[in-house]
């Protein structure tokens, strides 16, 4: 009897919690976008209008406003404004130093030429003989490269399990590292859960950074 309640509380475990978490966060991020609202006046605003409150209006505004800024900066018109506004802004002294380097990180994720977290490496890491699964990030410039003289290296991002929005950033040799045949999503699925969730794409199969 106790094993068949033991199995029942486990199999029920399996269902609630990833369901339990998954509405968390969506409940999150609903309410984090919620919170867009509070720039429309009060009269717009849907739960006056309505006379109930219905999460997600947050959402719809700020994927138009996403919509709208991103149609604006396509333009001609709306690139020199924006190149105007980065200029502006990289001319008052504590705000420079916050905008540049968020704005670098932006671009590089988010760029559809940008080239972080588009592979998926095999590193071995915090030791030799240790293995895990990094992200290319690209690679080493600056002060930085003139020092790095004995080969090619590539700067990598080695994220945290099971929250891999921690992590460290370490430079490996090109020669170390071992691209492997999964996507980004797969790769990250993979150390999110543990590895308890293997990629159902190609098998760990690996090419050699250097031939791409």
């Amino acid at each position: 009897m106790m094993a068949a309640v033991r199995k029942w509380l486990l199999a029920g475990l399996l269902v609630i919690v990833p369901l339990g978490i998954t509405v968390w966060v969506l409940e999150w991020i609903i309410s984090t976008l919620d919170q867009t609202l509070l720039i429309l006046p009060n009269a717009w605003r849907p739960d006056v209008w309505i006379g109930i409150h219905i999460p997600g209006f947050g959402v719809l505004l700020a994927f138009a406003i996403l919509l709208l800024v991103g149609a604006i900066a396509s333009n001609f018109l709306g690139r020199k404004l924006v190149e105007w506004g980065n200029v502006l802004l990289n001319r008052i002294p504590v705000v420079r130093s916050i905008y540049s380097g968020v704005k670098q990180v932006s671009d590089t994720l988010f760029s559809e030429n940008g080239n972080a977290f588009r592979k998926a490496l095999l590193v071995q890491w915090p030791r030799e003989g240790m293995w895990t699964i990094g992200f290319l990030t690209g690679v080493p410039g600056g002060d930085v490269a003139t020092h790095l003289t004995d080969g090619e290296y590539l700067s990598v991002y080695i994220p945290t399990t099971p929250n891999p929005t921690g992590g460290y950033f370490i430079m490996l040799k090109k020669s170390d590292c071992i691209e492997l045949k999964m996507s980004v999503d797969e790769a990250l699925k993979y150390i999110v859960s543990m590895g308890v969730v293997v990629p159902n794409g190609p098998a760990n199969s690996s090419v050699h950074p250097s031939n791409t």
